[in-house]
Parts: structure tokens; C-alpha cells; sequence
């Protein structure tokens, strides 16, 4: 797992491991500029690469530009450094003072050394840095953005007015939570992480779970099982006006590796599915004796929808998943039935699902969605999965961002084979919070496979399912 921490949680970091451990910042900041430059001279190496320049602001990313730069010049680079003018933090101060090569006065070169803000960046961006970060993103240059591009929020991934489009991003000691969320992925271009010998104080960090981590999910099959050695999972979902949802949901169940998998719907749906997903088992009413249910896919919105929430979670002794037309059921009628259950329960919304549920505008749920996630989590004692292009995963104590996927993603039936895949998840052993990060990431990871196949435009909810096993023989062999 690696660490992805908040602007707030990196100062702390900086100030332990100066103050507690001892290493002075003018190391830290030595360090830092070197892995950058590491970073830049690789990229000479790679494409040939003549001309360098270093952008560099008033504060300690400024400070870490003139490291590079300077380390650059001794390696016979021809680089130049555009300075902003301003009060310059003292390590920055140190560090321009320490650098002898050469000035620009005007943005150009082949490559382009973004150190004008660092993580701690809160306000939107205006005037010349505004005018110098629209210069950068016109040249076609290579971009390389010193611990986060400037003018991205660490803590959200929101662009605040503008900011530098980078080809790589140097995160520098650890993973930034704006790396990972909203325009954070799609601005930091390729990330990669450099250790400056950063200390983080023991506390509980946000994490990116990785292949070897998720294959731990899957261990291998006892051949002395049989079907109830892995669990039942009933989804309750489907309606006469979406008959796919139930189909996508029950397939993704199919393979998640549960024994059992059981479908409550409409007669209509029971008709149309029962040949072509002859494993099913069919059912009038939800099996309270199956070890995870999900409810809510394709179902529609209705009290009788609500009833059959607040029924479950007061007689249900397993996991409940609420998803889709459930969420909504909840928005309308009253989240505060969570209060009052005896299972325990996963919740899949996406921001505006998310929206209805707490009453929070998107707005404010996109300027923190791990916050307000964790917040939702601990007040109901829930799970929680906040879907968006890298989902939050969160229990109320344990946060987990998914960063697996793609745009294929965002199409019908992604939420529906997410739900089946996560039931059959709990009901084979998982735990929730277990079973939630283990079902986002191998959705992710088999609409990679969809992409790669089709592109991101043309595959579809169809294509990912038919990659799911995929996926797992991918991440488990």
C-alpha cells in the first residue's frame, strides 16, 4: 500500500522529521530539488532534449526548482531559471542565492521545470502566475510539475482557475490526495514518488492498495469446498422498465466467486433472464439467510422500495448493499432508517446520489470528497464507496482511494456490475470494508482490459463484464 496524504498531513510530516528527527530542511530541500532533477535528466536522456527551463515561485517549491537547476548546470545541461519576484521563503532565498546559472525572461524551452507552487496552494490562481501557467500549457512542451502541477488542490484534485497540464509529476516523499481525485489524474500526467527521507508520524493515512495487495483477496480454493463453503449473495434488483440492471448485476455476482447467487425481481425479469443465466436462483421474496444482499439496481424509486430497506436493515443479520434506486429510495423518504439495523451495511453512491443523501451541493462534496466521506461513514456506521474517477472507500476509520479504471467506466451499468461483483464479495468471506475496495479495484482493472481492447469510447458495460475474470487471473498468476 502506499501512503496519500493531505496538504495539512505533509506539513506535519516536513515538521517531524526536522524537529523530532533532526534532518534540516536545507537537506530535505536538497533532496528534493535532486530527485527532480533525476527526474529531468532522464527525460533528456529518453528524447534528446536541449533546452531547460526552470519556473520558479517565492516558497519552498520555488526553493526545490533552484536545487534542480543548479544540479542540472553540473551536468552540463543548458537550463536557464524564469524567477518569479516576490518575498521568498528563506530556504528559498538560501537555495537562488546558492544558484550561478542563467535567467529568463520569458517562458520557452523544450522542457519545462514547474516549481512556481507547492501542496500548500488554497486560493485561486490570478495575475502573472495565471498569465505564466496559460504560457506553459501552449508551448507543447515536456512538462514536469515539482510535488503537485501548480494551481491543482492537493486536497481535492479541483483546478483552482488554472493550472499547469504536466506530462510527469514528481510527488515528492509521499502521494497527494489531489494526485488522485477530480482533474488530479488527468493534470499529473505520470506520477512518481520520491523518498527525500520524509518521516510520517504514526496516524491513519489514506492508501492506494496495489495488485499484490487485491490478489491477497483471492486466495487459493480449498478442493475439499462445495457451494455453501463460499456463500449465498441475493440481489434484490431489477423492474419491468430495467430488466439489464438485474442481468449486469447477477453476472458480476456470478464471478466474484461466491457459491450461490439469488435474484429477487419481477416475473418479467424472471422470464427474460432465466435461460440465459440458467445458475441463478430465482426468488418471489429476499433469502435473509444469504450472507450478503444488495438492493436497489434498476428497481426504481418507491416507498415500497423504502419499506423493504428499512425491513432489511432490522431483520437482516448480514451485509447490506444499497445502491442506485435504493440510494435514491433513501434520499427521499429518510436516511435516518441507517440508524436502526442490525447488519451491517455498504452504501455505492456516486457524487450526485451522494448529494441527495447528505443534502451537501456537489460543489461542496468535490472540495473534499475523502472528508466528507469519512464524516457520512462514522455518523451511520456504514461503508462507504463514493464513485467518481477514483473512487473514496471509507469505513470511518480506514480510507482507501481507488485509482483503477477508466472512462469506459463511465457508462449505464457500470454501478449495477459494481454492486453484484461487491455481494458475491462479502458473501464468499470478505469483510465490508475488505470487499469494497476488492470489487472497485477489480472493476477498474477489467475496464482497463476493455480500453485496451476497444478504447475507452467503444467499450461498453458488456465488454468489462466479459474481462472481469480476467482481471483476477491478471492480478492472482
Amino acid at each position: 500500500m502506499e501512503r496519500v496524504l493531505t496538504d495539512y498531513q505533509m506539513r506535519v510530516a516536513d515538521a517531524y522529521t526536522i524537529n523530532i528527527k533532526g534532518v534540516p530542511s536545507e537537506v530535505l530541500m536538497r533532496r528534493a530539488g535532486e530527485a527532480i532533477a533525476n527526474e529531468v535528466l532522464k527525460v533528456v536522456d529518453l528524447y534528446g532534449y536541449k533546452k531547460v527551463l526552470v519556473v520558479c515561485g517565492t516558497g519552498n517549491n520555488g526553493g526545490d526548482g533552484y536545487v534542480c537547476a543548479q544540479k542540472l548546470l553540473n551536468s552540463g545541461i543548458a537550463v536557464s531559471v524564469y524567477a518569479f519576484d516576490g518575498n521568498l521563503s528563506a530556504d528559498c532565498a538560501r537555495e537562488k542565492a546558492n544558484y550561478n546559472g542563467e535567467y529568463s525572461y520569458e517562458i520557452s524551452g523544450e522542457i519545462i521545470v514547474d516549481c512556481i507552487f507547492g501542496t500548500g496552494l488554497a486560493r485561486e490562481v490570478s495575475g502573472k502566475y495565471k498569465d505564466v501557467i496559460q504560457k506553459i500549457n501552449s508551448l507543447g512542451a515536456y512538462v514536469i510539475a515539482a510535488d503537485i502541477p501548480s494551481g491543482l488542490s492537493s486536497l481535492n484534485g479541483c483546478i483552482l482557475g488554472v493550472a499547469v497540464k504536466a506530462n510527469l509529476t514528481v510527488a515528492i516523499a509521499e502521494y497527494k490526495v489531489g494526485m488522485t481525485l477530480g482533474d488530479g489524474p488527468d493534470i499529473c500526467g505520470a506520477v512518481v514518488r520520491r523518498d527525500i527521507g520524509i518521516t510520517c508520524p504514526d496516524g491513519n493515512y489514506m492508501q492506494i492498495y496495489s495488485d499484490g495487495e487485491i490478489a491477497k483477496f483471492f486466495p487459493e480454493r480449498r478442493r475439499n469446498s462445495h457451494k455453501g463453503t463460499y456463500g449465498s449473495a441475493n440481489l434484490i434488483a431489477g423492474s419491468d422498465k430495467y430488466l439489464g440492471a438485474a442481468a449486469l448485476s447477477a453476472e458480476a455476482a456470478l464471478n466474484s466467486g461466491c457459491g450461490l447467487v439469488k435474484l429477487t425481481t419481477s416475473q418479467k425479469v424472471n422470464s427474460a433472464l432465466a435461460v440465459k443465466l440458467a445458475q441463478v436462483i430465482y426468488l418471489d421474496d429476499p433469502d435473509l439467510s444469504s450472507q450478503a444482499i444488495a438492493v436497489g439496481m434498476g428497481c426504481g424509486v418507491s416507498e415500497e422500495l423504502y419499506v423493504t430497506l428499512k425491513s432489511l436493515l432490522k431483520n437482516f443479520g448480514g451485509t447490506l448493499i444499497i445502491d442506485a434506486d435504493g440510494l435514491n429510495s433513501l434520499a427521499k423518504h429518510g436516511v435516518e432508517i441507517l440508524n436502526d439495523k442490525i447488519c451491517k451495511v455498504i452504501l455505492t453512491p456516486h457524487i450526485k446520489e451522494f448529494s441527495r443523501l447528505t443534502g451537501l451541493s456537489v460543489d461542496k462534496i468535490l472540495s473534499d470528497p475523502a472528508g466528507y466521506a469519512k464524516e457520512f461513514a462514522q455518523k451511520y456506521d456504514v461503508t462507504l464507496i463514493l464513485k467518481s474517477a477514483a473512487s473514496v472507500i471509507c469505513d470511518g476509520v480506514n480510507t482507501v482511494i481507488n485509482v483503477r479504471g477508466t472512462t469506459a467506466l463511465a457508462k449505464g451499468g457500470s454501478g449495477d456490475m459494481l454492486s453484484g461483483f461487491l455481494c458475491g464479495s462479502v458473501a464468499r468471506g470478505l469483510c465490508p470494508f475488505d470487499a469494497a475496495v476488492c470489487a472497485a479495484y477489480i472493476l477498474g482493472v477489467a475496464a482497463e482490459i476493455s480500453s485496451e481492447q476497444k478504447t475507452d469510447y467503444c467499450a461498453t458495460a458488456k465488454d468489462i463484464l466479459k474481462n472481469l475474470p480476467k482481471a483476477i487471473k491478471n492480478l492472482t498468476t
